[in-house]
């Protein structure tokens, strides 16, 4: 039988459509260790990459021991939205390739673990929110995040497109595992600046997801069509 066209582009947001991992894992990492938890950019990445603020509360709590209070939260999410408003860029080409799927009559939503006001904020300071507002879709709207199948299926069914007929776009192992688990397929981006570690390679060559590319227009062959799925595999 043939493959269900493609109907829907589910992207995740950090690391996808804006460079902002790096900066996220950087103010991370810096309020962790006024707690006294001393973790590595790498190390952090391991743990709480793709993962939402509810995840990462209680890894901190059963690895760690420590409580991660609202307090904590909101300074954090202070500094973070700081650097984003002074440094945040948009991946390259992502904003041609939005409008290259929605002239293909293909739709465009974000799902992501981040609260809807970073992603507001992020596809703002970035110029991309005019071209995915409404279609935008957080942890905060299911019960269980990622690696659950719950947002993308959410989106999904917002969307009304079925899983079958989805692409997500993700970076992260958790939401690799989340895009598999709801039925769909998934491609590794690659192009974001934190995505150079070995130990990121490894967990995304051992999840083996449908394809990986570090450019964003090869997101449009594969749509189109005009490859086969494997060959959009150049990292």
């Amino acid at each position: 039988m043939d493959p269900q066209p493609i109907r829907l582009v589910i992207f995740d947001c950090d690391g996808v459509l804006v460079d902002s991992e790096g900066i996220a894992l950087e103010v991370l990492v810096e309020a962790l260790a006024e707690t006294g938890i001393g973790l590595t950019t790498s190390e952090a990445a391991e743990r709480f990459l793709g993962r939402s603020l509810g995840s990462l509360t209680e890894v901190v709590r059963s690895e760690f021991g420590v409580e991660i209070d609202p307090a904590f939260l909101a300074g954090m999410r202070d500094r973070l939205y700081a650097r984003f408003r002074a440094e945040l860029a948009a991946l390259p080409g992502v904003a041609s390739a939005i409008d290259s799927l929605k002239a293909m009559q293909v739709s465009c939503c974000v799902a992501s673990s981040s609260q809807r006001e970073r992603i507001e904020l992020s596809l703002s300071v970035t110029g991309l929110l005019p071209r995915l507002s409404p279609h935008i879709f957080s942890a905060t709207m299911v019960e269980r995040g990622k690696p659950a199948p719950d947002l993308f299926l959410h989106a999904a069914a917002e969307m009304g497109v079925a899983p079958a007929q989805c692409i997500v776009i993700e970076d992260s192992p958790a939401g690799i595992r989340a895009a598999q688990a709801a039925g769909m397929k998934v491609i590794a981006f690659t192009g974001g600046s934190h995505t150079g570690n070995a130990s990121y390679r490894e967990a995304l060559t051992h999840l083996k997801p449908d394809g990986q590319f570090d450019a964003m227009e090869n997101l449009l062959h594969f749509v189109r069509g005009a490859r086969r799925l494997e060959d959009l595999t150049d990292a």
